[in-house]
């Protein structure tokens, strides 16, 4: 006969796929019942009614459980926390209270903020943050993007995202792709239904999803910024003052004299500058050559330049080639770093996302929680 501990600990394996924990340390475990004959009940607490994951959870609990040694059969019953259980979670996750807050400025967090900004659109910087985040998670990293274009968000189609954030009272669970955790206001809109709003309302829209979306301990948090140096690059400075830009350009002349706008806006934020990535650089020809359709040094140039405006090194981070894959991922909704691993494309932005991972997550400073005697 199975030991009901021996199930609840094969349970531990069983991670939430929203909040990304096990399902024991959750406190969704509500009871285990082992029958002589070797079948095993296990009732599972959602956090929600209508948890739109439930499915998942439902099979992976059976797969684990039925792989134990003696297991028969295995039935799953699932139930819904109380707001007792719902408020214990939320204070488990979140600390005393279940306080609001942006988690990302307290004085220990260790999460690199990166905003990936433009000067114009066009130049590929949604498909530089998702390839780059999802990079990183494949890496083994924690990572999420905040969707921050709100006029003009794309992430959640070149994530293959369709499912909606999931509430628990006023906490918001973000959607999971490819290992990363993603909020956009494309998930609260219907269809291609267009967002007309003002700055202070953009300015509540990301104060929302930067407070009330549950993203966890992350390495690292990308920003969808818009182009331009608008109302949510300027909220985004004043919501998060350690938030890092990486300014993305193409070749072009014209696209890096306008891109330095956007990177030189941190003499005025505060911000540092992690570098400059350049998109589009060139396209391979089936013969080998080298076709610059935008010309050519333009990222080379606006490290340089934002090099003398800001008075500190600002580094040419990579030159990523023009590949077609590049834009059949997104409309595939599957990132190119996954679909074309050994493209020259994808090796680049493995490389840059590399290059950001390994930079330090910033202890100099910061308390330790030990007491020295």
């Amino acid at each position: 006969m199975i030991a009901e501990e021996t199930v609840r600990t094969a349970l531990a394996a069983v991670i939430d796929p929203e909040l990304r924990r096990p399902i024991t340390e959750l406190g969704m475990v509500d009871s285990i019942t082992v029958a002589l004959d070797g079948g095993v009940h296990v009732r599972v607490l959602l956090t929600i009614q209508g948890c739109p994951l439930k499915e998942t959870i439902t099979a992976d609990v059976e797969r684990t459980v039925g792989g134990l040694d003696g297991a028969t059969a295995v039935d799953v019953e699932l139930g819904v926390m109380d707001q007792q259980q719902r408020n214990a979670l939320k204070e488990m996750l979140r600390g005393a209270g279940g306080q609001r807050g942006i988690p990302f400025n307290e004085e220990g967090s260790l999460t690199r903020v990166y905003a990936v900004a433009s000067g114009k659109g066009g130049v590929g910087k949604s498909s530089v943050t998702v390839n780059l985040a999802t990079a990183m998670a494949s890496e083994g990293l924690r990572v999420g993007i905040v969707d921050a274009d709100v006029h003009g968000f794309s992430v959640p189609a070149l994530m293959g995202i369709t499912q909606s954030p999931t509430r628990v009272d006023e906490m918001i669970l973000p959607p999971v792709a490819y290992g990363v955790k993603v909020i956009s206001i494309g998930m609260f809109v219907r269809t291609n239904q267009p967002v007309a709003w003002r700055g202070p309302m953009l300015h509540r829209a990301l104060e929302q999803f930067l407070t009330d979306v549950y993203f966890g301990d992350l390495d690292a948090l990308f920003l969808d910024l818009p182009p331009g140096t608008g109302d949510i690059a300027i909220s985004v400075a004043q919501l998060l003052p350690h938030s890092e830009l990486l300014v993305v350009t193409t070749p072009q002349s014209a696209a890096a004299d306008v891109a330095e706008r956007a990177g030189a806006m941190a003499v005025q934020t505060g911000q540092r500058v992690a570098g400059v990535v350049e998109n589009m650089s060139w396209l391979e020809l089936p013969d080998g050559e080298r076709l610059e359709l935008f010309g050519a040094g333009g990222g080379r140039v606006l490290a340089e330049r934002l090099t003398q405006t800001l008075g500190t090194s600002i580094p040419l981070l990579g030159s990523i080639p023009v590949d077609i894959a590049l834009r059949r991922g997104g409309d595939a909704g599957t990132p190119l770093v996954l679909s074309e691993s050994r493209s020259p494309a994808a090796e680049e932005l493995r490389s840059i996302a590399r290059g950001l991972a390994r930079r330090p997550r910033g202890l100099d400073g910061k308390k330790l929680p030990v007491s020295l005697r």
